[in-house]
């Protein structure tokens, strides 16, 4: 899955059906899933492993067999752990556009602020729902078009059932919106000298308050997350294209190559040559 914008504004499936079906593995670029938001609704299943997600701010962690609905416009990010998983990202809008079929319903679900976010856990039937999901995705069998929809339908209605307490519920939607601008902000100039002052500018605080909000919500301080997302991009590019250490370096925002090469071997573990390498060979497997 391609995450190197933080916020997508990618076109989904085909405009009769705009839905799309990602696997993720070691091999897949970004396989580490930056904080970013879409205008989409996605559905992520856990195959293999854990994934630890931050959903607007709030951890969870989903392990073999569970299941996220994610809400339009939520901040979302995740570390896998010797992981395997699929996401489907969909434009709810455009499949309830002028449906004459329970539109009052349809309003309310694409009116909920949180777009229903909730953890499905292995065993229920809203995660077995979602796997009939995937598994009609996965295997594109005639008709699938239709299943699809109509198992849409379906775990929309169980999510609308759910009580409050069993789903993703936000105080802080202020910061995070805020928060929304500075990683748009991050998209845009991580190849650039980025400062502190900068940051909690465009996020309409001081440095101090800016620093320790950003904290709460991603885990990280603004530099590190910054940092981290310039290695993101350059573990991409390393695998995706055939240019230097040295330009994808600088193309990151590291005008330091031994800086760059430290910085990279803490986030992955191994040199940018040795994981270009590693990478490339897994690949062509």
């Amino acid at each position: 899955m391609n995450y190197s914008e933080l916020y997508e504004n990618k076109k989904r499936g085909s405009f009769d059906f705009p839905i799309e079906l990602y696997y993720v593995d070691e091999s897949s670029p970004r396989y580490h899933m930056p904080l970013h938001w879409h205008l989409e609704y996605e559905l992520i299943t856990v195959l293999k492993g854990s994934l630890e997600l931050s959903v607007d701010g709030e951890k969870t962690v989903l392990n073999c067999g569970d299941c996220i609905w994610i809400g339009d416009g939520v901040v979302h990010g995740g570390t896998p752990k010797d992981c395997i998983y699929e996401c489907v990202v969909f434009d709810l809008g455009t499949l309830l556009h002028d449906t004459p079929v329970c539109k009052r319903s349809a309003t309310e679900f694409l009116a909920n602020k949180n777009g229903f976010t909730s953890v499905l856990r292995k065993g229920t039937p809203a995660a077995a729902t979602a796997d009939k999901i995937f598994e009609a995705m996965e295997k594109e069998q005639r008709g699938y078009e239709w299943i699809t929809v109509g198992l849409m339908w379906q775990l929309m209605g169980m999510l609308l059932s759910l009580k409050d307490g069993q789903l993703f519920t936000v105080d802080n939607r202020t910061q995070v919106n805020r928060l929304k601008n500075v990683l748009t902000y991050i998209r845009n100039r991580y190849d650039s000298v980025v400062t502190l002052e900068e940051l909690a500018a465009v996020a309409g605080m001081s440095p101090r308050y800016f620093c320790r909000a950003f904290s709460q919500i991603t885990g990280k301080t603004p530099i590190a997350y910054l940092n981290y997302y310039r290695i993101e991009a350059a573990g991409e590019r390393l695998l995706m294209t055939d240019e230097t250490i040295t330009d994808i370096a600088l193309a990151c925002g590291f005008n330091d190559l031994s800086y760059f090469s430290k910085m990279f071997a803490k986030e992955k573990g191994v040199s940018p040559s040795q994981y270009r390498k590693r990478e490339k060979a897994v690949w062509s497997s």
